[in-house]
């Protein structure tokens, strides 16, 4: 793999699942999946296939379907985990088992009762046990996040040993700030023997809202997956969002980091994923949003009519948005009046427009957004609307 290639690995089947709520049946993960493996990811995570009769069933269809992309199923360090993930996975082109362990204190003493030497004992046997169903392993190392790194490094290397080929580092709590867990990747990148046996991975959470960011710094540190989902579904406050990280470092070129993503399917991909479970996409949401490419402020309008580029930094065609949006309020301008009436062929001279323009003001307080058939209504009822009509 180059060395400047960030693999996306996709888990809006298994971790965006997990919304209260939002639970797919087969036939929706499948259509899902099939878009994902055309959007070009690397890696669907899809499911946990231990969990139910059901889970499993998709990932085995999920296993048959998907033709580019590697397959994942995710398993506790449990023998019976990764025995049934290793089934459902058998008709994969590419399987891959993520197992995986907590290793920080809190989890080690509370969710375990255990100590730190009997935990990479447990993640030693795990992966050496998935590598019997499947060459490619990934570990995780659950709150690594939180961590200590010293120790964080030595469950690496001994899963390195064991034949772990990716080292997926979660901040499960979303905790971590960016310096911090990129000083983390940095740390084991640097410390780690045999690190270039294996590929770090990034699997941010969004508590605090630093999923991107953290999955970033981690990238600019040396790792070279990120682990998302579409539109940043997922436990609590989400995930890293497949569609930012993707677009972050296609619109930093500089960062020397490409992901291969077909960027024009995600706002379909973004809509179909809303559509199948049921979960409202913000309007403001990054990249996807409706008002991702929507202008109402008139100083933002008069830029983008001017230059698109004066206030959007991404074409919206490159995700696969028709056309930004002018929408019209109280706050626009007379250029936004005179663009969108154009639109609907009306070509207003200066002093049209100016009496227009207080008339579409008094109809805009009464109304949060003016649309084509209200332009068409002030118009008509305008002083000069006799005017307009007898120069056409």
């Amino acid at each position: 793999m180059s060395d400047n290639k960030v693999q996306i690995f996709d888990t809006t089947l298994r971790d965006g699942e997990q919304v209260p709520g939002c639970k797919l049946n087969t036939e929706q993960k499948l259509i899902i999946a099939e878009q994902l493996d055309l959007l070009g990811v690397d890696i669907i995570e899809a499911g946990f296939p231990v969990s139910s009769p059901g889970d499993f069933k998709s990932v085995e269809a999920i296993s048959k379907l998907v033709k580019k992309a590697t397959v994942c199923g995710l398993t506790r360090s449990v023998e019976n985990d990764i025995k049934v993930a290793g089934e459902a996975l058998k008709y994969a082109v590419k399987p891959r088992i993520h197992t995986g362990i907590g290793t920080s204190e809190s989890h080690i003493k509370f969710k375990f009762n255990s100590n730190p030497d009997a935990i990479i004992e447990r993640a030693v046997n795990a992966v050496k046990y998935a590598k019997s169903f499947v060459e490619d392993v990934e570990f995780y190392a659950e709150d690594a996040g939180r961590t200590d790194n010293e120790y964080l490094a030595r469950v690496c290397e001994a899963v390195i040993k064991a034949g772990a080929t990716v080292l997926n580092i979660p901040d499960t709590t979303g905790y971590c700030l960016p310096h911090e867990y990129g000083a983390k990747i940095k740390y084991l990148k640097e410390n780690v023997k045999g690190i270039d046996k294996a590929i770090l991975s990034c699997h941010c959470h969004n508590d605090l809202g630093l999923a991107t960011a953290n999955s970033i710094e981690g990238v600019i540190n040396g790792a070279r997956q990120i682990e998302c989902t579409i539109n940043g579904i997922g436990e609590r406050a989400g995930n890293t969002a497949l569609e930012e990280v993707v677009m972050i470092l296609k619109q930093h070129p500089y960062l020397n980091l490409d992901t291969g993503i077909q960027t024009e399917m995600l706002y379909g991909i973004s809509q179909l994923v809303s559509d199948s479970m049921g979960i409202y996409t913000q309007p403001n949401k990054a990249i996807v949003g409706a008002n991702a490419f929507a202008h109402s402020s008139g100083i933002h309008q008069d830029g983008v009519i001017k230059n698109r580029e004066t206030y959007e930094i991404i074409d919206p065609k490159d995700v696969g948005v028709t056309e930004s949006a002018i929408v019209l309020t109280a706050r626009s301008g007379r250029a936004a009046l005179a663009y969108r009436a154009k639109n609907i062929g009306y070509e207003l001279t200066k002093l049209q427009l100016d009496e227009i323009y207080t008339n579409f003001l008094d109809f805009a307080d009464q109304k949060k957004e003016v649309d084509d058939n209200d332009i068409h209504k002030i118009i008509e009822n305008s002083k000069v609307y006799n005017e307009i009509t007898s120069a056409e």
